[in-house]
């Protein structure tokens, strides 16, 4: 009872106060009262938000330090692109009659009204209306290699690179991966400030990350969220053989953002924020980004052999759920699934047959389609790779030696010196039957074209067949580098395109 008489006092005394404290700010707004505001320079709590660090310990949670660190590494790309007609039908230098030609002289003719005299940035290109895009790009190296996203600098006459400290400069193309939508480029520059790559295999999802970058033009932005999921597949990739094992993010992407950074909290670059998944176009909650593993392959091949080496199973697949499960009356309810095998494929070699489930790639589990194929694309061609797979029930496992998309064990190759960078493009030597059909001895045909010197100084186009430079002959790429190594000055460029007659020529300076 006594108890009972303390309880009630405390809680009459709890509801007095309140009643008191009630009746003097309502009893007394119609007094005049001197309203006083006080300032502090420092919060009252800081960190109050936590994390637990990699020894289990409690920290504050802190983006600051990280920020710091990696945004001198990211840098603002500016892509132009000038929206004329390209090709020969705008500046074609036919063999034909003409009245000029035929008063003049085939000499004098060449000298004033050649074909570089009738196409070139001094009367044309500089005149034209530009598309001008924007992103996002990461140093990687300290001597101006930077990755971004291949959609970033496609069909770009011009890249121009700003760091963070507001120096601009020119940038060349050394390489892309469309199937990845990855791209190295590099800045005439040294000692750069760069992010380091770290695994992104190791990468938990929950993990907080900070993706940087130049959304919508605003410079060096920083955002903060958590991975939300590994090896996404959202069929944005146009490409024929695209390798789509996204690592999903909340931290905020926008249009801009792409090519830019996905950080860890050590600073550590994990992904290249390429895509977001949006009903409007602008960030709503899902960003992707290519794992640093599947970044750091494709650089190192570009720096190595000029392409991406690629290694194949040759197989078809879909993955394997509850529903496909029952319906195959499989004994797994994870894996990938194999449809079919190719003829000629590595797989098809190895012993793997339709109706196999693929649980594993070198003792890493692979539960999802996008899984397998990051970790086959990260392999080149004669590369051995050991597979578990569910046959029926029953666990089996095997090694298969990867094959190339022609069914062998061949690199690509293609020619990476300096003078091949620096005119920006994709060559490949044509065969006898196309030299036969064409009237020539060989040549190099220009299968991409990049931001380089013959985007920029000539109309050139995709297709062109390289006959001849300074009037020697061209027949394999190994000639063209030869010849373009150490030149300096200006060069004559003459070739055929296969639908278009005549012979044509484009003037660069080396």
């Amino acid at each position: 009872m006594k108890m009972k008489n303390t309880i009630h006092l405390v809680i009459a005394a709890i509801i007095g106060s309140s009643l008191t404290l009630g009746v003097y700010h309502f009893g007394n707004f119609s007094e005049e009262k001197t309203l006083m505001i006080e300032h502090v320079n420092s919060t009252p709590v800081i960190g109050t938000m936590y994390t637990a660090n990699e020894k289990g310990d409690i920290v504050p949670l802190d983006f600051t330090v990280t920020a710091e660190n990696v945004m001198p590494s990211v840098v603002h790309i500016k892509s132009t692109q000038k929206l004329s007609s390209r090709g020969p039908q705008n500046y074609q230098y036919r063999k034909l009659p003409d009245p000029f030609r035929d008063f003049f002289g085939d000499d004098f003719y060449d000298q004033f009204f050649g074909p570089d005299k009738r196409q070139g940035p001094q009367n044309f290109r500089d005149e034209a209306p530009a598309r001008v895009g924007s992103g996002s790009g990461v140093i990687i190296n300290e001597n101006g290699y930077i990755v971004t996203n291949n959609h970033v600098i496609d069909n770009a006459d011009e890249i121009e690179v700003t760091l963070h400290d507001n120096k601009s400069y020119k940038a060349t193309v050394i390489g892309t991966d469309p199937t990845t939508d990855l791209a190295l480029i590099q800045i005439k520059e040294k000692n750069l400030q760069t992010i380091p790559l770290v695994n992104s295999d190791n990468v938990k999802i929950g993990e907080w990350v900070l993706a940087v970058g130049n959304p919508f033009n605003l410079n060096s932005t920083v955002t903060a969220g958590i991975v939300s999921a590994k090896a996404r597949n959202i069929n944005i990739l146009r490409e024929q053989y695209a390798i789509e094992s996204f690592i999903q993010t909340d931290a905020a992407i926008n249009p801009g953002n792409s090519g830019g950074a996905l950080v860890n909290l050590q600073g550590g670059l994990i992904g290249i924020n390429t895509a977001i998944a949006s009903p409007t176009g602008s960030y709503s909650g899902y960003g992707f980004a290519v794992p640093s593993n599947m970044v750091n392959k494709v650089v190192e091949d570009l720096l190595k052999y000029g392409v991406v080496q690629r290694g194949y199973l040759g197989v078809t697949i879909r993955n394997v759920d509850g529903n496909l499960a029952n319906e195959l009356d499989l004994d797994v309810t994870e894996g990938v699934y194999v449809d079919s095998v190719l003829v000629n494929s590595a797989a098809g070699a190895a012993g793997v047959e339709p109706g196999d489930v693929i649980l594993e790639v070198d003792g890493n589990l692979v539960k999802t389609s996008p899984e397998l194929q990051e970790l086959i694309a990260r392999r080149r061609p004669g590369d051995q790779v050991d597979l578990k797979i569910d046959r029926k029930g029953k666990t089996r496992k095997m090694n298969v030696t990867l094959k190339n998309r022609d069914g062998n064990n061949e690199l690509a190759s293609r020619s990476n010196s300096k003078s091949i960078t620096l005119l920006g493009a994709d060559f490949e030597a044509i065969n006898r039957e196309t030299a036969k059909k064409l009237e020539i001895e060989g040549g190099v045909r220009i299968v991409k074209l990049y931001a380089g010197k013959l985007r920029r100084e000539t109309d050139i186009r995709e297709g062109f067949i390289i006959t001849k430079i300074d009037k020697k002959i061209i027949k394999d790429i190994d000639d063209l580098s030869d010849l373009l190594d150490g030149k300096k000055g200006g060069v004559l460029i003459e070739g055929v395109y296969e639908d278009y007659p005549g012979v044509y020529y484009y003037g660069i300076g080396m």
